[in-house]
């Protein structure tokens, strides 16, 4: 879609972060990474095999339960859960987490036509934070608003709603841009348009 006819009488566009903006797997990858590395320097447990583990795991059936198999596969203790889910909030990242290229000349388009830019993400809080900090955003951080739905224990739709009273906009005014079912309700419950992030630039 062509962006001038995308950002036809908007005035706000709002993102979901994971896979709208940049791959979650950036980040996930990395994660699994360093904590392959931990795992070596505190158990002397050759890091390589359990990285190869996890991101295979991973790429076959996604996140869940990716602590157990590995734990059961390589016999580590339970006890470095808490590590693995620490590592997920407040990893130093060995590379920064990119935008889709798409996606950063979609924001670049945004700034220089004075739309707001919104970041509405699920999730634990201090993880997306995590993933905030550690994006190369090109000068871009400077125009984002961002709320975290975990946080302020609503539904994305009441933020939605929320946002549109407290920036006193109209549903037309507005653009959702998500990569999932969840995010297309949660819209439609808002009144709001909603296009998926990988139909922007076809």
């Amino acid at each position: 879609m062509e962006i001038p006819e995308l950002l036809k009488d908007k005035q706000a566009i709002i993102f979901e972060l994971d896979n709208v903006l940049f791959p979650e797997k950036d980040y996930l990858l990395q994660v699994y990474y360093l904590f392959a590395q931990f795992i070596e320097y505190a158990e002397q447990k050759e890091a390589q095999p359990i990285l190869a583990f996890m991101q295979s795991e991973f790429e076959q059936t996604g996140s869940d339960w990716l602590f157990e198999k590995t734990a059961a596969n390589f016999k580590i203790d339970q006890k470095y859960q808490y590590n693995f889910d620490l590592l997920h909030q407040n990893a130093r990242l060995p590379l920064k987490l990119l935008l889709f290229q798409k996606m950063l000349i979609f924001l670049q388009e945004l700034v220089v036509n004075r739309i707001k830019i919104f970041i509405v993400t699920s999730g634990d809080p201090l993880q997306q934070l995590n993933k905030i900090k550690q994006t190369e955003w090109n000068g871009l951080e400077q125009y984002l608003t961002v709320y975290f739905v975990d946080e302020l224990k609503q539904t994305k739709a009441e933020i939605f709603q929320n946002m549109l009273v407290s920036s006193n906009l109209s549903t037309e005014q507005v653009l959702v841009v998500g990569a999932n079912n969840f995010d297309a309700e949660q819209s439609k419950l808002s009144n709001l348009p909603y296009i998926e992030s990988v139909k922007i630039y076809e």
